[in-house]
């Protein structure tokens, strides 16, 4: 047992274990949603994070440790965000006849998602600094944590929030969109984008390239819009 403990402390200082770990982690969570046949409750995002929390808290291994090893998936978000310009380009010319629509949802999208934020939190009786940092949770993380910093929120708190969104997003939003009635891949694709940024974003993919492309279109927009938003909304409010 001790050159077994001996093995285990080297190889944890080594970064390709736990880059390893992320990966293995992701594939054997996406594996077990592709068995299920896509359960919801199975997202592949969850599973891994739940699995990767495990091992951490087994092993008694700090944070700053794993992620000096596996920043290299962290360094990889930046050019995963710009392909997804790639699905975006093929659907150019719908995009192009749909404009207005789209305009109107995401303002729509981006206003209810701020304010229903601000409406839950002010019922639930949180803190100024809690709200503020849930305000812009349907951005997209680096979008949303300086916007956070920006109107004095905890940036780190607000990571949690924009994560718990986007695994609810991506759980719930493509079941609760068919219980609805709706079957239009480009609604269904740009409603998940907006309200739940990167995560559901790769749900959307899933489900279709062209919904994963109108989802791609809509965290984009509303990242841009919420950077504007949360900060008028914070003043309006007083919390800014």
């Amino acid at each position: 047992m001790g050159e077994l403990f001996e093995m285990w402390v080297y190889l944890s200082e080594e970064p390709l274990v736990w880059l390893t770990l992320t990966v293995g982690a992701y594939a054997l969570a996406h594996r077990l949603f592709v068995l299920s046949r896509e359960f919801a409750l199975l997202n592949p995002v969850l599973v891994a994070i739940v699995l990767i929390v495990t091992a951490l808290a087994l092993t008694d291994t700090d944070y700053a440790v794993y992620f000096d090893g596996a920043q290299f998936v962290h360094f990889l978000l930046g050019p995963a965000t710009v392909l997804l310009a790639v699905p975006l380009y093929a659907q150019w010319q719908r995009l192009r006849q749909q404009w207005l629509g789209l305009s109107l949802a995401l303002v729509v999208g981006s206003v209810t998602a701020i304010s229903s934020a601000l409406g839950i939190g002010l019922l639930l009786g949180l803190e100024a600094d809690t709200l503020r940092s849930l305000l812009p949770k349907s951005a997209t993380t680096p979008i949303a944590m300086g916007v956070a910093q920006q109107i004095g929120g905890e940036p780190s708190l607000t990571a949690v929030f924009v994560i718990l969104t986007g695994i609810t997003g991506a759980i719930a939003g493509v079941p609760l969109l068919r219980l609805l009635g709706e079957r239009d891949a480009d609604v269904k694709g740009f409603a998940l984008g907006v309200v739940a940024h990167g995560i559901a974003t790769a749900r959307a993919f899933q489900h279709s390239e062209r919904a994963g492309a109108y989802a791609g279109l809509g965290m984009g927009l509303n990242a841009a819009l919420t950077a504007l938003l949360v900060p008028l909304i914070a003043w309006l409010f007083g919390l800014y």
